[in-house]
């Protein structure tokens, strides 16, 4: 692809490394905000600026989060004994347009995954074993896609807290194994997450 701008080119290259994004298309995309007045383009400069410098994770449940405690942890009204593990703030988000659970999360930051160097430590794990560990936790809830990489996320936690009063369960296989949960329809999931089977179970039907 040849460009009459090394400017033009410079942005496109960085455009097109964002994910699903072709050259074809972050050319299409640098050109329309270059057809936008300067300040449309300068307000979504800033708005990545300040995302990226001043965004946080929360203390309790490492969701995304504009402060310490992300608005979920610092509800009150919420099941603080109840937690849903999920693999990042986009199944955050599906679970709660369903308006179906009101515990807590917590974000494991992705799954164990050996053949992508992905390991229990580079994942937000030992937190939630903490949380059991020092009791006020009555129920965890599996809620990570139905993947063998999922599964062995799922079974590691479980090893790690199978010896505490804590109950097991995970989101009934509504979901397709292998779907993502942040594609599921909100009536499937919330079903899912309402008709939720203990997890010693879903071991033996695997």
């Amino acid at each position: 692809m040849e460009f009459s701008s090394k400017l033009l080119e410079k942005a496109v290259n960085e455009m097109s490394q964002l994910p699903g994004i072709g050259k074809r298309t972050a050319l299409r995309l640098v050109l329309h905000l270059l057809k936008q007045p300067q300040e449309q383009t300068q307000y979504l400069s800033q708005a990545l600026t300040n995302m990226r410098e001043e965004i946080k994770h929360c203390t309790s449940c490492n969701n995304i989060s504009d402060t310490n405690l992300c608005e979920i942890c610092a509800n009150a009204s919420r099941n603080h004994q109840m937690i849903c593990v999920v693999e990042d703030i986009r199944d955050v988000m599906a679970i709660e347009n369903t308006g179906q659970f009101r515990g807590i999360y917590h974000v494991l930051g992705g799954k164990i995954s050996p053949i992508d160097g992905v390991g229990p430590s580079q994942l937000y794990i030992s937190p939630l074993i903490d949380k059991v560990k020092q009791g006020g936790v009555s129920e965890i809830i599996f809620a990570l896609s139905s993947t063998m990489e999922g599964d062995t996320t799922n079974f590691y936690i479980y090893k790690q807290i199978m010896d505490y009063p804590v109950e097991l369960s995970t989101i009934a296989r509504g979901i397709s194994v292998g779907d993502e949960l942040e594609y599921a329809d909100e009536v499937t999931l919330g079903r899912s997450i309402l008709q939720r089977v203990p997890f010693e179970k879903s071991i033996k039907n695997n």
